[in-house]
């Protein structure tokens, strides 16, 4: 009898710099972290890259326009938690147009933090991927 294949989720996250300061999304009516400040993130659909989706995203959320050339890759997490995910986290300085909430029945709020003055109610992994200088990371496993 067939395994049933691994399946596991994956998401791009983005970086949004702005000299010192971090574009954070404070989550709202979603269910997973609601109150709590994450970054400008999605799931990567079926049929597109990483960057693809993160460009997506950007534009849906925040209507940010992003050239994918400029997003630079900062780490990638292996993540456990009600399921198996794999977090990929870009970082850029550069974007067009104006940052509006698009999506405000699942964010409360975008606002910039100084990154030496991150919200108390950050997301612990998204804290970890500004503390911890590293290209690979695990998280929830033993």
């Amino acid at each position: 009898m067939a395994k049933e294949r691994f399946k596991t989720c994956v998401s791009s996250y983005l970086i949004l710099r702005d000299k010192e300061k971090v574009l954070l999304s404070l989550r709202g009516n979603t269910g997973y972290k609601d109150g709590y400040w994450g970054l400008v993130s999605g799931h990567v659909e079926k049929g597109e890259s990483a960057k693809e989706a993160i460009v997506r995203e950007a534009h849906e959320e925040a209507g940010l326009i992003l050239d994918p050339k400029n997003l630079k890759f900062v780490t990638i997490m292996h993540r456990k938690s009600e399921r198996e995910n794999i977090d990929i986290f870009f970082e850029t300085d550069k974007y067009k147009g104006e940052i509006i909430n698009k999506e405000p029945h699942k964010i409360e709020k975008l606002e910039f933090f100084h990154v030496n003055s991150m919200p108390s109610n950050l997301i612990d992994y998204i804290h970890r991927v500004f503390m911890e200088e590293k290209y690979y990371f695990e998280l929830g496993w033993s």
